[in-house]
């Protein structure tokens, strides 16, 4: 099988997803058709050798359905010779779609492949697109549905996250946004959003709430509770787990990811396809690996799929310099450090969703971009990037500097 390496990345800054937010004037296509535009004017693409273009999209519906990659080409003025592929794996849809990338290029099929994702989640609202998990009692019953919410609330439970632990992991993602922020850490891979008059909308991302503390956090009610209760998702939960004796709720928006919108892509080629393109490689693609977990804890897939991954990477935790695991909530980095003994300053070192958003369908390629710019600046060699998935799934991915 053919390496498959890692040429170039790029992202938008994350806009508040909702109508007040900087880009809810801006359509999903065109969010990813000015990352492609990025790519391309950056590394001086010849788009007709672009052998595909994957992207994530979660709430494919409406404005962002019918193939968005496809669409986004269009806009963005490439060759018509690249093909463009939509893909769904919920959050893991944006590193699904470049490890669907490296697979085609490691096997022959392609050379030149931009992959990642992307979701407009102010203008289409998360579930929009429905689907029998959500609503087919033959479907959501044997897999024990709730809202994530309450699957983090009884992650925490279980594993013995408490209300202080969750808030003080919340604090530090919002400390270690800012200071990369500040530091100009970002400032290679992020590509301002600019409206039909060349002025830009957004060069920054806005979520986050830098002076955030344990006081005001404290402040926020926990946000699961009534829904478990109103709801039945408690019984389901401790059905699901009859080990918990009743669910511990100490998640809210503090200190679970944001609602954002954003695109980000990444730049991936065998050798002979950079060598055509006249690129160098900044990193390869190593292993990537899914499993299904859990449907009822759902959210500790990650857990999971890395045990499978080192496994078959012949690795170890310890091989491993830094990681990078979208902060869906809180409890689910806590016990992912728990599982691995991972130290706080090798996960999420410049912050995460819960600071800066979670882009459904576009997370993916951000935070293996993040990671990687974060290797170069250490001068480090390995990172592992992980995502929790709806309906209990883990994606993740192992890169490599060269």
């Amino acid at each position: 099988m053919a390496d498959v390496f890692v040429y170039d990345h790029v992202r938008t800054p994350r806009g508040r997803g909702k109508k007040d937010g900087s880009l809810h004037e801006v359509p999903s296509v065109r969010l990813a058709s000015r990352m492609l535009e990025a790519l391309r004017d950056r590394n001086g693409l010849a788009t007709e050798k672009v052998d595909d273009v994957v992207m994530g999209c979660v709430d494919a519906i409406g404005e962002a359905g019918g193939d968005i990659a496809r669409a986004a080409i269009f806009e963005a003025g490439y060759a018509t010779e690249a093909p463009g592929l939509q893909i769904n794996r919920f959050c893991a849809s944006g590193l699904d779609a470049i490890n669907f990338g490296t697979a085609k290029i490691a096997q022959g099929a392609d050379d030149i492949v931009i992959a990642g994702g992307v979701e407009s989640m102010s203008r289409i609202g998360i579930g929009m697109q429905g689907g029998a998990w959500f609503m087919d009692p033959s479907v959501n019953i044997p897999s024990y549905f709730m809202p994530q919410g309450i699957s983090a609330d009884l992650i925490a439970t279980k594993y013995g996250f408490s209300r202080d632990d969750v808030d003080a992991y919340a604090v530090e993602s919002q400390k270690r946004a800012a200071h990369s922020w500040e530091k100009g850490y970002f400032d290679k891979s992020v590509v301002p959003v600019k409206d039909i008059n060349g002025l830009t909308i957004l060069d920054r991302d806005e979520h986050m709430r830098p002076g955030t503390d344990m006081q005001a956090l404290a402040s926020l009610n926990a946000s699961f509770g009534m829904m478990a209760e109103m709801g039945g998702f408690g019984a389901v939960a401790i059905q699901a787990h009859p080990e918990i004796e009743s669910v511990n709720h100490v998640h809210h928006a503090g200190n679970s990811s944001g609602i954002v919108d954003g695109a980000g892509l990444v730049l991936l080629g065998s050798k002979r396809g950079g060598k055509t393109m006249g690129l160098e490689p900044r990193a390869k693609i190593r292993a990537f690996a899914n499993i299904g977990s859990d449907p009822a804890l759902m959210l500790t897939g990650p857990v999971d799929v890395t045990e499978k991954l080192l496994k078959r990477a012949k690795m170890k935790i310890e091989d491993i310099d830094l990681f990078e695991l979208n902060e869906a909530f809180a409890s689910v980095v806590l016990r992912f450090q728990q599982a691995f003994d991972i130290p706080s300053d090798k996960i999420n070192v410049n912050g995460g969703a819960i600071a800066m958003g979670h882009p459904l369908g576009a997370t993916g390629a951000m935070i293996l971009g993040t990671v990687l710019d974060e290797l170069e600046r250490r001068d480090l060699n390995t990172a592992l990037v992980t995502l929790c998935i709806g309906a209990g799934m883990g994606t993740a991915t192992i890169i490599e500097r060269v």
